[in-house]
């Protein structure tokens, strides 16, 4: 049990209301104890010490002089030269032997204090585990919280403190669901002067945006920003050298400003901001309805002006938006353009030649297929990084759009993975004028694409046969007006391209074995007509 000073006015009270009064019988010890405050042992122990210093309860209020009290207070507590008892008296000789148990070394690890009692007692020590509990807590180093320094505030418009902080449940109006809302608070270190931004999430596209409109509020930029870390912004923590990710860097170097995050645990390291959580959650946001994020973003905004600015701070005692106009508003950096926030990832190139960015294709050459590359998308470029270098640069696509470079496909499959028909036809061209003519021939339909592999096969017999042949064999064929690739590998296999081809013969040119010559059917005789008159008869001759 802790030590604790005995009041003379409590003694006194205890026995006086003991001794009983006039109107009222002599009460119980129950009684007394809760008239008094005190425990009911506590009271049994002041009327017993009284009594043996000679006080009855036949005696008046009178009979309660200081030498009873004195004597009491010798009773119950005595004399204690250096505030403490006993027990702890016991304690100091071991005091060195409970700092080493306390502390540990290199081989065993601090005990507890139920384990350091056993072991006392081992040695004849045997005291109550909360005077030794206490004994090792103020002369040991059990437990002891380390101290703390106030830091200076510094000079105006250079620190910002940042942290999230939950602030309750909000229904979407878009989809009616019950939402958790957080605020990502920036605080001034130098006047206290603060700014609210309401979000949904604690992604890096929400800690940007509320970065975006705190400047807009404070009208400037501070030059030293302390968040806590927070997982868009600190990748790895580390208290000498932490670890940004990219888009935070990205977005630091855009606006100016450089990153001081705070160590991990270590609220001191940003208590200008660390008690504003539970401010605005308790001021701003408890007790208030909003219909949605936008409506409370307002009143937000209103709230940090007219509220929070306007009041007396604790710390300053002074209103943090005066002193914000009045020393740090014009040090701030100057607000710079809108970011557009970019998109960064790592993607692998697949054997297609093409690397997938936020749902669309983007080409690049064959040696980087199988790499994985860091990309940059914003809403214009999308950027291959290898190692930091620069490889490819895209335009931006839509989700489902593709963005093909020819030159990152091989030269044998760009036109038909582009499905261009005019470098197909151009290509052929360059092998001879008639085979050129024969691939527009081919690809003379509706639907062209359907027929780029007979092209391509056209292609094979010129790197199979040489251009000459397969010019004199396309030449032929478009003689004869015949368009058909199969045609012309027949003809190169037979080597009949440069044999002039016998024309179809009209059916009944040739002997059959019914046919007979014309000649056949004259007649050797001519024949005679014989005209009868009704006179006289004559005979002519006719052919």
């Amino acid at each position: 049990m802790a030590f604790r000073e005995i009041s003379v006015n409590e003694i006194r009270e205890v026995l006086r209301l003991w001794l009983g009064t006039a109107a009222l019988p002599s009460p119980g010890l129950r009684t007394i104890a809760e008239h008094a405050g005190v425990d009911r042992k506590t009271v049994r122990r002041y009327v017993e010490a009284a009594q043996a210093a000679g006080l009855s309860r036949t005696d008046d209020a009178g009979a309660v002089s200081d030498e009873v009290i004195a004597a009491v207070v010798a009773t119950v507590r005595p004399d204690r030269p250096h505030g403490h008892g006993a027990a702890w008296e016991q304690l100091v000789p071991h005091q060195e032997q409970i700092s080493k148990w306390v502390a540990g070394d290199g081989e065993r690890k601090p005990l507890t204090i139920a384990k350091i009692e056993v072991l006392l007692a081992r040695k004849g020590c045997q005291v109550p585990y909360r005077t030794l509990h206490r004994f090792a807590t103020e002369m040991c180093g059990f437990g002891r919280k380390n101290l703390t320094v106030r830091v200076v505030d510094g000079e105006p418009g250079i620190e910002c403190q940042v942290d999230f902080g939950y602030l309750g449940m909000l229904t979407d109006p878009d989809d009616g669901r019950a939402r958790k809302v957080h605020a990502l608070i920036f605080t001034a270190v130098y006047s206290r002067h603060m700014f609210v931004w309401l979000s949904y999430s604690q992604t890096l596209v929400a800690v940007i945006a509320g970065c975006e409109a705190a400047w807009k509020f404070f009208g400037g930029v501070f030059a030293v920003l302390i968040p806590d870390n927070l997982k868009p912004v600190v990748t790895t923590a580390d208290p000498i050298a932490p670890r940004l990710s990219d888009g935070w860097l990205d977005y630091s170097a855009h606006v100016g400003f450089i990153t001081d995050p705070a160590r991990v645990r270590s609220p001191k390291d940003k208590p200008r901001v660390e008690r504003t959580v539970q401010y605005v959650r308790g001021n701003f946001w408890a007790g208030e309805r909003f219909n949605s994020l936008e409506q409370a973003q307002e009143a937000a905004v209103r709230w940090c002006s007219s509220t929070a600015g306007m009041r007396i701070h604790g710390s300053t005692c002074a209103r943090p938006l005066e002193v914000f106009e009045d020393f740090e508003l014009s040090v701030l950096l100057p607000v710079p353009a809108e970011y557009d926030v970019p998109i960064f990832k790592d993607v692998k190139v697949h054997r297609d030649f093409h690397a997938e960015v936020a749902r669309a294709l983007y080409s690049l050459p064959q040696q980087w297929i199988g790499s994985t590359l860091s990309v940059r998308a914003d809403t214009e470029l999308v950027k291959f990084y290898h190692r930091g270098t620069l490889v490819k640069i895209h335009p931006r696509q839509p989700a489902g759009g593709r963005s093909t470079d020819r030159a990152d496909l091989p030269e044998h499959k760009s036109d038909y993975a582009l499905r261009d028909v005019t470098s197909l036809i151009r290509t052929c061209n360059g092998h001879g004028r008639n085979i050129g003519i024969y691939a527009e021939r081919i690809l003379d339909d509706p639907l062209p694409w359907t027929r780029i592999r007979s092209v391509y096969r056209l292609q094979g017999l010129v790197r199979r046969y040489g251009a000459e042949r397969v010019e004199q064999a396309c030449s032929l064929s478009l003689d004869l007006d015949v368009v058909s690739v199969t045609k012309i590998a027949s003809m190169l296999e037979r080597a009949t391209e440069k044999s002039t081809p016998a024309l179809p013969k009209a059916v009944g040119q040739e002997s059959t074995r019914f046919s007979r010559d014309p000649s056949e059917f004259r007649s050797t005789t001519t024949p005679s007509l014989t005209v009868v008159d009704a006179g006289s008869v004559s005979t002519e001759g006719h052919s």
